[in-house]
């Protein structure tokens, strides 16, 4: 493996991560001996920020941004890649979750990809993947919604609502030259549309997606009302998005 992963910065996006994010970040930094952490705190009420900042204060490896209010997953995000996109010492940028639904151990392998493409999704939905823990209904909502937005973005990532990302910079910072409407899953399957669109190499990798064992779930139906009008709308708004020459 090269020495890549010695500019990579996690990002963890928490509100009400609590029990999680002392597990979470231990393993990755454990994971990935050389990378670091940068946890995007929503103004947690149980106390997530005063704890991440506590953490920050014994290591180096774990930086901390705290946003006065919660204003959802991709605003979250956007805020951390803008800030990372300053710094000209990191080369990848990982999205993933607090709460152990994105496996840590597939990190390596997810990176290594990285030397080859400029976006790698960790993939519930091509041969190799799938989710545990979670009932029939919640599974078919997933499918669908993946579906829907494959067809309506005419992309071939299965995965499009995945939210287990590693991206170059150079593939990010074009991206965020464009206006990003989506929050939530939504804002998954418009950055790695935008990124599809400009000509980027997108790959996916297999991931056991495994639902939280602790902590309350951030889904609820807004965000899927959210993501039936707001797929198309991606679609019409960047119809003029044209690849690199």
């Amino acid at each position: 493996m090269s020495d890549i992963h010695q500019q990579t910065v996690i990002c963890l996006p928490t509100y009400n991560e609590l029990e999680n994010l002392p597990r979470i970040t231990t393993v990755i930094l454990e994971t990935l001996p050389q990378a670091s952490i940068l946890v995007i705190d929503d103004n947690s009420p149980d106390g997530t920020g005063d704890l991440a900042e506590q953490m920050a204060m014994g290591t180096s490896r774990i930086s901390v941004l705290r946003r006065a209010r919660k204003e959802g997953l991709g605003r979250a995000y956007l805020n951390a890649f803008r800030i990372l996109l300053d710094r000209p010492d990191v080369a990848l940028i990982v999205q993933m979750d607090a709460d152990f639904s994105h496996p840590p151990a597939r990190l390596p392998q997810m990176i290594q990809a990285a030397e080859q493409a400029d976006l790698v999704i960790g993939s519930r939905y091509v041969p190799g993947g799938g989710i545990r823990n979670w009932g029939i209904h919640r599974r078919l909502i997933s499918r669908f919604g993946s579906l829907y937005a494959r067809v309506w973005l005419s992309l071939p990532v299965r995965d499009l609502t995945g939210g287990f990302k590693v991206w170059r910079r150079e593939m990010l910072g074009k991206v965020l030259q464009y206006p990003i409407i989506g929050g939530g899953y939504v804002f998954q399957a418009e950055t790695t549309f935008l990124a599809s669109r400009l000509g980027g190499r997108v790959t996916e990798m297999p991931i056991m997606f495994t639902d939280r064992e602790m902590g309350i779930s951030k889904m609820s139906a807004g965000i899927a009302f959210e993501a039936s009008w707001r797929v198309p709308l991606i679609r019409w708004k960047n119809r003029d998005v044209k690849r690199d020459a």
